[in-house]
């Protein structure tokens, strides 16, 4: 229910900046902002700081998101398996990210969910404050990351930032959290592309072999594996295959 009414509720804003693009025309007036150092100018030399503040974390929202989720893993199988179908650009870039995209919102739905109610709707309701709603809003993605994270990828993180051995998840620093969740997404993403190169290559190599054997040397073996590969891929129902073992993984 989650992932519809964010799906709607994009769409109505694209729909809403489609056709107001005439006030979007009209000259904005912002409030003008004093960052002057002194006694009267230090409460907005303080908002000029939060505002650059803001701006700089609004621009890096998105890849931070990106990187916190299942998305990493997701779209770097879907490229790795494209490459193994040797079909160049099919599927396109902006067709395997949305789908990547649309993926995470399916299995990050129940985190999303978590932070929803602990930390997004109470501080809209101004019942915490911005640490308090951040913190609550860190540990859904903070057990979900414990959940995919290799211990080995963990300890190297905690033994090159030279902190202590931990006793229990909680005393583990965000910051040595979240490379380590990421290399080990790496880490499984290529994993699950190598299985998904077997077939593909053992289609390469008798195509391969077929036509050495006929002596037809001047014939690329890609020419002629790239059908039996798409048409394997079909037989199978290979998409559903790839997202159901896919998405059970996490």
């Amino acid at each position: 229910m989650m992932v519809k009414n964010l799906f709607w509720g994009l769409l109505c804003l694209g729909i809403i900046l489609i056709f107001s693009g005439t006030a979007f025309a009209q000259p904005m007036e912002l409030p003008p902002i004093d960052i002057s150092i002194g006694e009267e100018g230090a409460s907005n030399w303080a908002l000029g700081l939060q505002l650059i503040l803001l701006l700089t974390i609004l621009s890096l929202a998105p890849s931070i998101v990106i990187m916190l989720t299942s998305f990493t893993r997701i779209v770097v199988v879907l490229s790795l398996l494209r490459n193994a179908l040797a079909t160049q650009r099919m599927p396109p870039n902006h067709i395997i990210v949305g789908l990547a995209l649309f993926l995470t919102l399916f299995i990050m739905s129940p985190v999303f969910g978590q932070i929803n109610e602990a930390a997004f709707q109470p501080y809209l309701a101004e019942e915490i404050a911005e640490e308090e709603a951040l913190q609550l809003a860190l540990d859904p993605l903070r057990v979900f990351m414990f959940e995919q994270v290799s211990e080995r990828d963990l300890a190297l993180f905690i033994e090159i930032a030279g902190e202590e051995r931990p006793a229990n998840p909680e005393e583990v620093p965000t910051l040595v959290l979240i490379p380590a969740f990421i290399i080990s997404e790496l880490k499984t993403a290529f994993q699950i592309g190598f299985l998904l190169y077997i077939p593909f290559i053992i289609i390469d190599m008798i195509v391969a072999s077929t036509l050495m054997s006929m002596g037809m040397l001047m014939l690329p073996p890609v020419m002629i594996s790239l059908p039996f590969k798409i048409l394997l891929f079909v037989l199978v129902d290979g998409w559903y295959l790839v997202i159901r073992s896919l998405v059970t993984t996490f």
